[in-house]
């Protein structure tokens, strides 16, 4: 850990009256989360197309733009 992180990891703890140890546990934990979501999502990727469960780029990116424009237009309204 750089002396600028343990800086600002103090500075954190003596605001938040949190222990150091404390914020560096839930740190890892977050981050220990969010990778196994990513982990699991290219999983579930690489299972459907073990399975066949493929479309073409044409009809994802129709998708996605679908997405987007439904997504503009209820913000816009």
């Amino acid at each position: 850990m750089t002396a600028e992180t343990k800086e600002r990891l103090g500075q954190l703890a003596r605001e938040t009256r949190r222990s150091r140890s404390f914020l560096v546990a839930e740190a890892v934990d977050r981050y220990l989360d969010r990778e196994q979501a990513i982990i699991e999502g290219i999983k579930r990727g690489r299972d459907n197309v073990a399975a066949g469960h493929l479309v073409s780029n044409d009809v994802a990116f129709a998708e996605l733009t679908a997405a987007v424009e439904a997504a503009r237009s209820a913000w816009n309204s």
